[in-house]
Parts: structure tokens; C-alpha cells; sequence
């Protein structure tokens, strides 16, 4: 076990700053990211004082590396620090209110498993935005991109509905869509747009596991540009009279089937 480097930690490295001057972050792919590309954002790391595992030893050698503190703590404080229920899969991490933002490539650079991300663009309503956010952070995805501009961007009441999901989740804004969808198949993650004009069902279609999922604007749906830059848009059958879904349900819709196939 590494875990007896936390009481170094604690040992060399300074008090934390005020409560108040920082926010929580859960999960170990959002504190392993935020070690590789923020090191010093990071003003503590919580662990959960049972697990001896190989994750566990990961997290404490990208922590020495950049001589993180380190605190093993029971499983009830790790709950309350991530807000209840939430999955913190046994590690919590303090950082900075003051950090730059996540970038994409902090995310991709990162990721030791096939891509699998939701794009948002345009969504003008911070209820859809958090709902989006939830299901991106349950089904296991790791970062939602959305443009900075013509969309409602990440507001107190987008954080609220998302219920911790938008500090377990990658947000990333980015300027030009059009340009980040072109980067990204240049990585190889398909783009694969829903559309209720594809002629491709979502059930009959085929996209390999590194996939980039693209909802529209509520109304309006994806932009030209947009459009034009997916590899496979898909539609979603309709079976009643509605002709239309909610973007958080079609998200969840979709990524749900994208992650069963994963797992096939």
C-alpha cells in the first residue's frame, strides 16, 4: 500500500487555504486530470482510508509527484464532501476557486480508454444545460463541450439542476464548434449528430466506441456547420403522436445506447 505517504503529506505541506476560497471535485478520472494539467489548483486530496487498490496507488504517485497532501479519511466524510449519494468513488479532492478553465485537450490527453463525450450546441435553457449534465455525468462520459457564445453557459441555476454533476463532468467551452469537431475526428472520435431528419435510425446504426454525441439547440437543432461536420447523424423513432424530446431525454437516450454497446 502507498498510503502511507499521506502522513508526509500532511507532515511538509502547509496549511489549506480557507473553505471558502475552494470547491470540491469527485471521481478519479476528474482528480487524476486535474493532478496531470492543474497540479497546483489542487489544495488537498481525500482518500478513502479502506481502499488499497491500484487506482489508489496511481492517484498517490501522480500526488507525490507534484507533492499534493494527501488525507486518508472514512467513507461518511467522503460522502458529505461530495454532496450525499454521488459516486466519489473513494476520492474527493479540494481546489482552487481561482483556476483557469479546463481545456479539451486536459481532458483527451488524460483518457486511457476510448473518448466518449456529449457536445451541446446552443442549448439557451440552464435547466436543459444541468439535466444534460447529470446524464453525462451517470452514463459515464467524460466532458461536455459546448460554444462559448449562442448558448447559456454554465450559470448558478445550470449547477444547481445538475446536482453535483458539473463538478464531476469537464465543461469546456470552446470558441469555433465547427473547428472542434474537425479536431476531433482528426483524433479519430466520430461525430455523430442526432438529426429528426436522418434517414439512419439510432438503433440500426454503427459507430465505433471513440464517439462525440451532438445534440441540438431546443427548436432549432444543429446548426448548419454543425451539421455538416458529423460522420453519421441518427434520429431517434418516434412511435406517438410527439414529435419531439426534451435534449436532456434524447442525451440520455442516446448515450445510454452508445454505453450499453461498450459494455456488449
Amino acid at each position: 500500500s502507498r498510503l502511507e505517504y499521506a502522513p508526509s503529506f500532511n507532515y511538509f505541506l502547509p496549511e489549506p487555504s480557507p473553505m471558502s476560497q475552494s470547491s470540491f471535485i469527485h471521481g478519479f478520472h476528474a482528480v487524476i486530470a486535474k493532478l496531470r494539467h492543474q497540479p497546483q489548483a489542487i489544495l488537498e486530496i481525500f482518500i478513502d482510508e479502506g481502499r488499497r487498490d491500484a487506482r489508489v496507488r496511481d492517484l498517490l504517485r501522480h500526488a507525490e509527484l507534484h507533492a499534493v497532501r494527501v488525507v486518508p479519511v472514512d467513507a461518511k466524510r467522503l460522502e458529505g464532501m461530495a454532496g450525499g449519494g454521488r459516486r466519489h468513488q473513494g476520492v474527493v479532492a479540494r481546489v482552487s476557486a481561482e483556476v483557469r478553465p479546463v481545456t479539451l485537450d486536459d481532458v483527451l490527453d488524460t483518457l486511457e480508454e476510448p473518448p466518449f463525450l456529449l457536445i451541446l450546441d446552443g442549448i439557451q435553457d440552464p435547466h436543459n444545460l444541468g439535466a444534460c449534465l447529470r446524464v453525462a455525468d451517470a452514463v459515464g462520459a467524460h466532458a461536455v463541450i459546448a460554444p462559448k457564445d449562442r448558448a447559456v453557459g454554465l450559470t448558478q441555476t445550470a449547477i444547481k439542476v445538475a446536482s453535483g454533476a458539473a463538478e464531476s463532468v469537464p465543461y469546456v467551452t470552446v470558441t469555433n464548434l465547427a473547428r472542434t469537431l474537425r479536431e476531433l475526428k482528426e483524433r479519430g472520435i466520430w461525430i455523430v449528430g442526432t438529426d429528426a431528419e436522418a434517414e439512419t435510425d439510432l438503433y440500426a446504426a454503427s459507430w465505433p466506441q471513440a464517439c462525440a454525441w451532438v445534440l441540438g439547440a431546443e427548436g432549432d437543432g444543429m446548426r448548419r456547420l454543425t451539421r455538416e461536420n458529423c460522420d453519421l447523424r441518427v434520429t431517434i423513432p418516434m412511435l406517438g403522436s410527439v414529435q419531439s424530446l426534451n435534449v436532456s431525454v434524447a442525451a440520455g437516450i442516446c448515450l445510454y445506447e452508445a454505453r450499453r454497446r461498450m459494455c456488449a
